[in-house]
């Protein structure tokens, strides 16, 4: 009702589920040959709206918020933090409705490389995953905090010959970055931070060593085509050392809230 989808794609006993006043095209396994390979010709701009991703609602009721093609571009296309290419082979491990899943489909797509889709089942047991990311030849995946203070605990070889691994979301578990980089790897351990409002990262912090005086991870420097503030009441930037609240500016910043003006007016204000 909030997004006034007119059409739904789904199974076809998704029916119920959904108002009679909206259609719902059944998803059927497609023929090989049927797939049409014609240039649509749509004319969209970089800030034209990609989709639209709803906040989890923890802090009232969720936000569907507008996020543009360049935004998209932005995450996953000369980023700074990952350079996936043609040989790369990006696990889809997250619920479509969690906005990691935007690295995960686009990171492989907008690269030429190629879209590994896990099922929820195969994810959720620790030996069917570490057995189809090797089998697939999985290079780079994201994972939740909470699934990644587990896994590590159970299929930390596996999860060590990768070429990227990112985590994020949740307040970080240093003993499990710790095992993980006993295990000499992967190649690159990447922290990531960021709001749905910025397009999944807006930083991300490579962990290499842990020192033992850390009580969290630190949340890193901005990607690329990012600015990050640290700025006080009055906005202005706060003294080095000092407490302030996090602003973030560039090209992931979503056009807003969708139906909701006035929080938009208060969340999404100009740069001065």
């Amino acid at each position: 009702a909030d997004c006034a989808a007119r059409l739904v794609l789904g199974k076809s006993d998704d029916d119920d589920l959904v108002e009679a006043t909206i259609p719902v095209l059944p998803i059927e396994p497609l023929m090989v040959g049927t797939g049409c390979s014609a240039d649509p010709g749509l004319a969209l701009s970089a800030e034209a709206a990609a989709y639209v991703m709803y906040t989890s609602g923890s802090t009232g009721l969720p936000k569907g918020v507008v996020v543009p093609h360049r935004a998209v571009n932005r995450l996953v296309i000369n980023n700074g933090y990952a350079k996936i290419d043609a040989g790369d082979r990006v696990a889809w491990a997250g619920n479509p409705a969690f906005d990691a899943s935007t690295f995960e489909v686009w990171a492989p797509l907008l690269n030429g490389g190629c879209i590994i889709a896990m099922d929820a089942t195969t994810v959720l047991n620790a030996s069917s995953f570490a057995r189809t990311l090797e089998q697939q030849g999985v290079t780079s995946l994201f994972l939740t905090t909470a699934l990644f203070n587990q896994y590590t605990s159970s299929i930390a070889p596996t999860l060590a010959q990768l070429k990227y691994l990112l985590c994020g979301g949740e307040s970080n578990d240093l003993p499990s970055f710790l095992k993980l980089l006993r295990e000499e790897g992967p190649v690159r351990l990447v922290h990531c931070y960021g709001p749905t409002e910025t397009t999944t990262f807006a930083t991300v912090c490579e962990i290499t060593a842990i020192d033992k005086t850390f009580r969290r991870l630190p949340i890193g420097r901005p990607i690329a085509n990012t600015r990050v503030y640290l700025l006080d009441g009055h906005g202005a930037p706060v003294p080095f050392g000092a407490v302030g609240e996090l602003y973030i500016g560039g090209a992931g910043v979503a056009r807003g809230y969708l139906n909701r003006p006035e929080l938009t007016a208060e969340r999404f204000i100009a740069s001065p």
